[in-house]
């Protein structure tokens, strides 16, 4: 029997890394927010691999930290080891990732959430988003229903399910419909979207085994150490601050008789057998599918990691299954180290509801429903980081619509999070989106060096970051462009002192005068090597000087562009009136009228992006709108 109980201006359905995010961001801009789980357990749960940040990923954790997100602190907080990776390639590809202490990232982020102001957890399982018509065929958000009956009174609605909607586990010929780790799936919110006339898809995705440690050899394994020096995630944070003990990973590998024990049961896969019906990830697939789609590869890497430090557990990364139990056991005991190890969870693939992305505004807001906002793997994408930094959107622009606020929409040139959503809501996705360097354009401007410098800003503007952290921030952009000056007003001259300095630096001599900053642009060269003759130099902090050398010795790259990005801000600057009728554009081809009426881009820019829709549809597009403004 239904009953009305307590009213919120927000309620987030999902307590996983979007949720967090979402529900925090609401609740600290002083809306009065309930965040519901289908189980208290599963709070910022890692129920694959444990950890945080890695290639890009690393870039979108800096980025929610720098609005005023969680993520980064609470992972800080709580890894195990710690790396800077693709040390040896530009600063445009360098990403942290950190081992987490699985169990203690969970309940860290929980307290965090258990004791914000205007937030409550609630353990139940939505069943309804309550709506009520509006002109047009539209709908607005008026409250949730959960499965007891209760019915919880709202304005906004941030749905973030994750992969627990409708979720199925697969393990070989065994099919148990939970969400991960054995936690309840969400089985009754899937038919209530059907008749609100959302688009849905099925997606997949797998983890691999956990093994006893106990049970490994590590003798046969090689050691995978962290750095000696930890970068922290969070720009609140320093070095010296989280400096702690960390423990190894371990490397091994695959080997002709895994490769041979998988296909001899290929038939045994349900990913091969059509028992599995999800699209699964590209970029993260199974063992059986590396093993059957590059043949000619004689191993696979296989990294051992910890789920956390006061457990056995260690993760299997690189060999993601879903083939049965007993094929399972002899597939891990043929890998060196593994020979005698118990496995004490099974690997699986888990199957779940998610949405069609193209339904959602760059907001994240639901196109046809008012106050219905979606993010993370409930919008096609895979991974923690995608999630929270959908999260923190997600819920930063719920917040601006109850307050009558401008929402925040990150483009493509200001944050790797702009490219996120933007390919989510103008390219769709027909896969588990995972986010990717080679995604982003801009690149080299968009490092997760400076993500506090690029957004900083609007994390205070919008609420989330305080005053006293702002003007750090506006201080350390002060004392980079000091010292970049200096370094470029510091000439030297061909002294003997200077000249003998190039030579052992394997430099070539002055035969005029040139500045530190030129210097320092020289290769063999860099900022704490030229110390000798910078006389003036006072003492600067690491990451003002990781700022200077960036700026220097990528100049020429980073104004190259920062030119792209004049011009692809003028296409972002042409915006698309909301009730143009692409129909009656006469010019339009067919396949673009369709895809322009679907999508309904919010700019030129936007419009470009949509795949079918051509250059020249974009000419009679921005001919189209010249006549609209001079008709207004």
């Amino acid at each position: 029997m239904a009953y009305n109980y307590e009213a919120f201006d927000v309620a987030v359905v999902g307590a996983g890394h979007a949720g967090c995010e979402a529900a925090l961001a609401c609740a600290r801009l002083g809306l009065k927010t309930i965040m519901f789980t289908v189980s208290m357990d599963s709070v910022a749960l890692m129920p694959c691999n444990p950890n945080i940040g890695g290639s890009s990923k690393g870039h979108l954790v800096r980025e929610i930290d720098a609005l005023g997100g969680e993520m980064g602190k609470v992972i800080d907080q709580t890894y195990i080891q710690s790396k800077m990776l693709n040390r040896s390639k530009g600063p445009a590809v360098h990403s942290l990732r950190a081992q987490a202490d699985k169990q203690e990232y969970s309940h860290r982020m929980r307290r965090i959430v258990e004791n914000t102001d205007n937030l409550t957890l609630k353990q139940a399982e939505v069943t309804e988003i309550l709506t009520k018509d509006l002109e047009n065929g539209r709908k607005e958000v008026i409250g949730v229903k959960i499965f007891t009956g209760g019915i919880y009174p709202c304005k906004a609605v941030i749905l973030c399910t994750g992969v627990y909607l409708k979720a199925r586990c697969i393990c070989g010929e065994v099919s148990t419909y939970t969400g991960p780790n054995g936690l309840p799936a969400a089985n009754h919110l899937t038919e209530c979207l059907k008749n609100l006339g959302i688009e849905l898809f099925r997606f997949k995705t797998g983890t691999p085994a956990r093994i006893d440690g106990r049970t490994i050899d590590f003798s046969k394994l090689q050691e995978q150490k962290g750095d000696e020096q930890v970068i922290p995630f969070s720009f609140t944070n320093t070095s010296k601050e989280i400096e702690k003990e960390q423990v190894s990973c371990w490397l091994t590998y695959t080997n002709e008789t895994t490769h041979e024990i998988i296909r001899n049961n290929i038939s045994r896969s349900p990913l091969f057998s059509g028992d599995i019906k999800g699209t699964g990830p590209r970029y993260c697939p199974s063992i059986e599918d590396k093993v059957m789609r590059f043949a000619d590869k004689e191993r696979h890497q296989v990294f051992i990691e910890p789920e956390g430090n006061y457990t056995n557990e260690m993760y299997i990364s690189g060999m993601s299954s879903s083939l049965p139990e007993d094929v399972q056991i002899r597939m891990y005991r043929s890998v060196p180290g593994l020979e005698h190890s118990h496995i004490v969870r099974n690997a699986y693939a888990i199957e779940y509801d998610c949405i069609n992305p193209l339904q959602l505004k760059p907001t994240l807001e639901m196109k046809h429903i008012d106050g219905m906002f979606c993010s993370g793997q409930f919008n096609g994408s895979s991974g923690y980081e995608e999630a929270a930094a959908q999260g923190i959107m997600a819920g930063i622009n719920a917040a601006m619509k109850l307050l009558d606020k401008k929402p925040l929409i990150l483009d493509r040139s200001q944050a790797y999070i702009g490219v996120l959503i933007d390919d989510l809501v103008t390219k769709g996705t027909t896969e588990p989106y995972r986010m990717m360097t080679s995604r982003a354009e801009y690149r080299l401007l968009l490092r997760q060096d400076n993500a506090d410098l690029r957004l900083s800003k609007l994390g205070y503007e919008v609420g989330l970051i305080s005053k006293e952290r702002y003007n750090k921030v506006l201080e350390k952009q002060t004392e980079i462009e000091k010292e970049l000056e200096r370094l470029k007003r510091t000439v030297l001259g061909s002294t003997k002192k200077v000249q003998e300095f190039l030579t052992s630096h394997e430099s070539s001599e002055l035969k005029t005068g040139t500045s530190l900053a030129e210097l320092i642009r020289r290769p063999e060269l860099d900022y704490e090597s030229i110390a000798p003759l910078d006389e003036e130099r006072m003492p600067l902090d690491e990451r003002i000087i990781e700022q200077v050398t960036i700026n220097l010795k990528y100049e020429g790259y980073i104004e190259r562009q920062n030119r792209q990005v004049e011009q692809f801000k003028k296409m972002e600057g042409k915006r698309i009136p909301e009730q143009i009728d692409y129909q009656e554009i006469e010019s339009l081809r067919l396949e673009a009228k369709q895809k322009l009426t679907k999508i309904r881009p919010i700019s030129i820019g936007q419009a470009s992006r949509i795949s079918g829709v051509s250059p020249a549809d974009i000419s009679v597009l921005l001919v189209y709108l010249e006549q609209w403004k001079r008709r207004s």
